[in-house]
């Protein structure tokens, strides 16, 4: 068997280990809370979705519209760098490709 002085020590070592353990999870405990915070607002802004009449939902896509239209105007440079884009690469990619590249 082991001597005591040993049995002593693993019991030392054995409840340091356990308070380790606990203020991890004590740690896991506050993290997981964190995390789960925008669940939460999440899960309150759907039920006040369900609450709400099926006609008054029905409301809010063509509002979410109008809105969209009066506070954010049609991107133009968006739609142009979209459009034109990709074959501006390929013009890149193409010079790219063509161009001599030194010797080493």
């Amino acid at each position: 068997m082991y001597p005591h002085r040993q049995l002593i020590r693993l019991a030392i070592r054995k409840a340091t280990l356990r308070q380790g353990i606990a203020v991890r999870r004590f740690q896991c405990a506050g993290a997981a809370v964190r995390a789960a915070q925008p669940l939460e607002w999440l899960d309150r802004l759907l039920a006040f979705w369900r609450r709400l009449s099926p006609l008054a939902q029905f409301a809010v896509v063509p509002l979410g519209f109008l809105l969209k239209r009066s506070v954010a105007p049609r991107p133009r440079l968006l739609g142009t760098l979209l459009r034109w884009g990709p074959v501006l690469l390929g013009a890149v990619r193409g010079l790219n490709a063509a161009r001599p590249r030194p010797r080493t």
